[in-house]
């Protein structure tokens, strides 16, 4: 997984996450999965296998703060034990509108954009110009 659930512990205290969860860690790692598919919704224009197939000190930064964002906010309204959740609220609106300017282009984040086979750059523009094959109705 790209994040795991020892990671969360950066904006979430353990014994918050033991209280919320309950001894369950699958409520967690359905919070993060759930963070992650979110995520990737938003970035579709990059190379999102690339991206995500990162590990350890390759991951960008600010995209795992982005995540972790998200993912305590799911896992969080599961109760409110302890949670300011305002402040995570505040965060996860946060991230989601950071997350909207990338999708719009006003934010161009240093990702790898996908790539055809033989390795060259595939449009991920939105914009394509094509045309049909030229049609020729006179015989000569």
């Amino acid at each position: 997984m790209y994040i795991t659930t020892n990671e969360l512990f950066t904006h979430l205290y353990p014994e918050q996450v033991d209280a919320i969860s309950e001894g369950d860690d699958l409520h967690l790692q359905t919070a993060i999965a759930g963070a992650i598919s979110q995520v990737k919704g938003y970035l579709h224009k990059y190379d999102i296998k690339r991206i995500f197939s990162q590990t350890g000190d390759n991951r960008d930064p600010f995209l795992l703060i982005i995540i972790k964002d998200i993912a305590v906010w799911h896992f969080i309204n599961l109760a409110n034990t302890n949670i300011d959740l305002h402040l995570r609220e505040k965060r996860f609106n946060d991230a989601i509108a950071w997350l909207k300017a990338v999708q719009k282009g006003d934010i161009i984040p240093d990702f790898p954009l996908p790539t055809l086979p033989d390795g060259s750059d595939l449009n991920t523009t939105g914009f394509r110009i094509g045309s049909n094959p030229k049609r020729s109705n006179h015989i000569q």
